[in-house]
């Protein structure tokens, strides 16, 4: 206890210091653009949603907000001597993913109490195809039992980091951050306010992504949208 108590300390200075050496480096090794990170609120509770392409997602997606220190939860085997150092000092704290995790949930809950941002990936891990998945619902349980209010983003281009060569190509990474969306505190919220409140959220981030990586959960294929899929909205 005594070691994780001053461990925490550095947290917000790791953070911030691996957060912009991020953005450094992806200026020089990839080319990358933020859209709308005027709509990231400056202070309260904020719950910030995306999908998930791949591992480096969470920095990035940091590095793309840039204004709050954002706290993620995390697979439990990343937290593993000696290289689970890295997520404690960036802040992260571990979940036992397809379990129900009490403890994860309700540090969670504390954590936007308190009046700070977590991230969340609410398809629960990342896309091995590129394209969304189906959605599970505790980002949505977390947001009406703290009624903290919930920002959706968008992630495109991580995926081709799957290929190492394509590292050498200097890739494309687009964020889109749309609206923050108001949320009612519930304390105990039934199941169908969870369910609406998943769909509606996970609809949001898919509002923000090219057509390409909208499957058959969503039905918003490439017959339903006009754009090609290669640019975001708010281009």
């Amino acid at each position: 206890m005594r070691r994780f108590l001053k461990l925490s300390t550095y947290v917000p200075v790791f953070y911030w210091w691996a957060t912009y050496s991020l953005r450094a480096i992806l200026t020089i090794v990839a080319r990358w653009k933020v859209v709308g990170r005027d709509n990231v609120p400056r202070s309260g509770a904020l719950l910030i949603v995306s999908n998930h392409l791949n591992n480096a997602d969470p920095p990035i997606l940091g590095a793309g907000i840039a204004r709050r220190r954002i706290r993620y939860m995390a697979k439990i085997e990343l937290f593993k001597w000696p290289f689970g150092l890295f997520p404690r000092l960036y802040g992260a704290f571990p979940v036992r993913r397809f379990d129900a995790d009490v403890a994860a949930m309700l540090n969670a809950e504390r954590i936007l109490r308190r009046g700070e941002a977590l991230g969340m990936f609410p398809e629960g891990t990342r896309s091995r195809t590129g394209v969304v998945g189906k959605p599970h619902p505790g980002t949505a349980l977390i947001a009406l039992r703290t009624g903290a209010t919930v920002l959706p983003c968008a992630i495109t281009g991580t995926e081709a980091l799957g290929n190492p060569l394509n590292a050498l190509r200097r890739p494309r990474f687009t964020i889109v951050i749309g609206n923050p969306m108001a949320v009612p505190l519930v304390k105990r919220p039934g199941e169908a306010q969870v369910n609406e409140l998943t769909d509606r959220l996970f609809a949001e981030i898919c509002k923000l992504l090219p057509a390409k990586y909208l499957g058959a959960y969503t039905g918003l294929g490439d017959s339903s949208r006009a754009d090609d899929g290669t640019d975001p909205p708010g281009k």
